[in-house]
């Protein structure tokens, strides 16, 4: 499981870290609140918790952002605001559980198992392929980036389907022809080049994180970045 804990203290940041791996866990550190989105918004993690004081983005503003961006992602909020009004605001920002500081690392533990089978549950009956900011629910054919429904033809789903299922792949305009439009490849036609345009159109203006690229003299990739 790779945990990311979001964590200004790096004593308390290091006994956290130690503890989780100790536990077979692999858990990333991020020490302000831009470093933090910055490694949210580039996979998911089965588990993200949050201090709150954190530099530049606090723990509540955090929650919100990455449960806009990514509904799915699984938070827990970690701070010694104990105060119901506090509670109240970290749950209202999104996040799945609350824990308060001082704690024993087993509690912590025992919650990020809790949370961990209950999105682990919820996600057995749903088959999802992400990428960055962006969800592909395979059963509805429903696509959507930074919480944002994008609506899609069948042609610019089947073709953003096969892009994601081979991400980081380079693909040809022969192969997308094939096993997207299954005909034989006409060396006098732009359609897959038109589709991609709209395809990149919806997915990628506006958002600083560009998914589908051209690569000059064989095809396109869907990578981040």
């Amino acid at each position: 499981m790779k945990l990311l804990l979001v964590e200004d203290e790096p004593k308390l940041a290091s006994f956290v870290k130690k503890g989780f791996e100790n536990e077979g866990y692999e858990l990333q550190v991020a020490y302000d609140g831009r470093m933090g989105l910055s490694l949210a918004q580039q996979q998911p993690y089965d588990l993200v918790i949050l201090d709150v004081n954190l530099p530049y983005i606090n723990g509540f503003e955090l929650c919100r952002l990455i449960k806009q961006q990514a509904p799915q992602q699984p938070v827990l909020l970690l701070t010694a605001l104990d105060s119901l009004d506090n509670k109240v605001t970290g749950f209202e920002a999104g996040t799945d559980d609350y824990l308060v500081k001082p704690f024993e690392f087993r509690e912590l533990l025992m919650r990020t198992r809790v949370l961990s089978r209950r999105y682990m549950a919820a996600a057995a009956g749903q088959r999802m392929l992400r990428i960055a900011d962006l969800e592909v629910d395979l059963d509805r054919k429903r696509v959507v980036r930074a919480g944002r429904r994008i609506d899609l033809t069948t042609k610019e789903y089947s073709l953003l389907e096969y892009l994601l299922l081979n991400r980081g792949k380079i693909i040809s305009r022969v192969e997308i022809t094939e096993r997207v439009w299954e005909l034989n490849f006409d060396t006098n036609t732009n359609v897959i080049d038109v589709y991609v345009s709209h395809l990149r159109r919806k997915l990628d203006k506006g958002y600083d994180i560009k998914l589908i690229h051209t690569v000059v003299g064989m095809g396109y990739v869907l990578r981040e970045g």
